[in-house]
């Protein structure tokens, strides 16, 4: 017996073709009649990605490029953070809650021309689990037992156990469909069944996508995108008001935002995001291996202060690393109050009153700008950080994420629904000791909705009280463009940035 547990897309796809006539509708009365529609959009970014794969390379900038633009999944995560249908049309969920049975749309291809089929996604999956993916997203993955082919349109995935988790994180990097054929240079070259393709990567300077002329969905307007790459703020906004770009995704210098809000030739769009800026410690090192100087820097830091200072107000007090839109999710703000007194005392306890320790702190606007009033507050408790800026992403990436060469560090952690990435894994760079919570996730996993709530929100209740490390405020997704661009996706709460959706009025 399956019980049906089944979702279409015929729905989304009905309103998604009524907001396109619409808007289609609504443009067509500006410009005129000789008038050559704008097909092309240049969108500025920061943190260059170091190669094209995200299955051996950590960090945020390869799957904003290219999930949902070149790679997309069985679902995806929309703007409101819930779940809904893509190359899978429907599915069902067992009785046992173990099985899924997946119906895939029918007619889609990669963009090599090859026939996107239920054994693709029985390659895919297993990829993740196989020796060939090294990113430590491929975790979400272990809880797949086996994957069988049914049909070409059909495809069954068995878990080991029931897993809340697991169809959510589909939408993420690690659900991305891959072509077989592809997979040997996907540093370069990656192929997916996407909207877009790669025609173009500087490394370090700018990726340019261009728009498939045999996608099986709904076509974007837009035949050529280019995302530049800027390592300093103010640039990005000089170059959209000299008009060498269209659009300042994610900006990184809230303070100018007063010079494009009353300007009738630029919008400014405020969205939410899954981003925690995170102030990590090494908690496999001294002497961030001792809880009480974790707790020390935790009442030591004020958090408003540094939101308040360090990006103009802008963003939100969360109290842990946990957003929002998570279901389990609960305001925490109070379990460190700002007390610089017990940090000290904490810090005395400890035996280290007057510590030394090393800042590394990645070459990335908001990260400069944090670190400086983090330092001023330690520094009031007897803490003396001293600043060693560390190369994003290629040095960051080796020296603190891979080696864990480090004791104290700032970061922007993007990935959705990610808690358990960062603190059930004792060999993440943060090396949280997950002794204590990890049979409370797994049983929170396999639960029921109700269970699945409560018991992650004892699983982060946990990791806070331990001080795993300061989540210092939830990210804003500020958004700078020209007034005639649409289509802009104001919330970043997956992990792609969807150009497709972009155009011109």
């Amino acid at each position: 017996m399956l019980r049906s547990n089944k979702i279409s897309r015929s729905m989304v796809l009905l309103v998604a073709a009524t907001l396109s006539l619409t808007a289609c509708n609504a443009g067509s009365s500006t410009g005129t009649n000789d008038a050559e529609p704008k097909t092309s959009l240049t969108v500025a970014l920061t943190g260059p990605p170091v190669n094209l794969d995200f299955t051996t390379t950590a960090g945020a900038a390869i799957p904003q490029a290219l999930m949902a633009n070149i790679y997309q999944g069985l679902v995806r995560i929309d703007q409101d953070g819930k779940l809904q249908p893509l190359l899978a049309d429907s599915w069902e969920l067992s009785e046992d809650r173990k099985t899924y049975t997946f119906k895939l749309h029918p007619g889609v291809t990669f963009s090599s021309g090859d026939t996107f089929t239920a054994d693709d996604v029985k390659f895919s999956i297993e990829r993740v689990k196989s020796d060939a993916w090294k990113s430590s997203l491929k975790n979400k993955m272990n809880v797949v037992k086996a994957v069988t082919v049914v049909g070409d349109t059909e495809v069954k995935v068995e878990l080991n156990q029931p897993s809340n988790a697991w169809l959510y994180d589909m939408g993420s990097p690690i659900g991305a469909m891959f072509d077989p054929k592809g997979v040997d240079a996907l540093a370069t070259t990656p192929v997916g069944t996407g909207p877009f393709t790669v025609s173009a990567w500087k490394p370090g300077d700018s990726l340019e996508l261009a728009a498939r002329t045999d996608y099986w969905g709904t076509a974007p307007s837009l035949k050529t995108a280019t995302l530049r790459y800027f390592a300093d703020a103010t640039a990005t906004t000089n170059a959209l008001q000299s008009g060498d770009v269209d659009v300042v995704y994610n900006m990184q210098a809230p303070e100018l935002l007063s010079s494009f809000k009353d300007n009738k030739d630029y919008q400014v769009l405020e969205g939410t995001s899954t981003g925690k800026i995170i102030l990590s410690m090494n908690n496999k090192a001294a002497p961030f291996n001792d809880v009480r100087v974790r707790q020390a820097v935790m009442y030591a830091v004020d958090r408003k202060a540094v939101m308040d200072t360090a990006w103009n107000g802008m963003g939100t007090l969360i109290g842990g690393p946990v957003p929002p839109s998570d279901p389990y999710y609960e305001d925490l703000n109070d379990a460190y109050p700002f007390n610089p007194d017990k940090a000290r005392v904490l810090l005395k306890e400890a035996g280290v009153e007057n510590l030394d320790i090393t800042f590394s702190v990645p070459t990335r606007p908001y990260a400069t700008a944090v670190s400086e009033i983090v330092v001023s507050q330690l520094k009031d408790v007897g803490i003396n950080a001293k600043i060693e800026s560390t190369e994003f992403p290629a040095v960051w990436l080796d020296q603190v994420f891979t080696k864990h060469d480090y004791q104290m560090s700032v970061i922007l952690a993007v990935e959705t629904r990610d808690v358990l990435t960062m603190f059930n894994d004792p060999n993440y760079y943060i090396g949280f000791d997950n002794s204590k919570i990890k049979d409370d996730a797994a049983a929170a996993d396999t639960a029921d909705e109700a269970g699945y709530v409560s018991g992650m929100k004892k699983v982060v209740k946990s990791i806070v009280d331990d001080a795993g490390s300061d989540t210092l405020f939830l990210f804003p997704n500020i958004v700078v463009a020209k007034s005639t661009v649409t289509g802009i996706p104001a919330n970043a709460v997956s992990t792609g940035l969807d150009i497709s959706s972009m155009g011109w009025k």
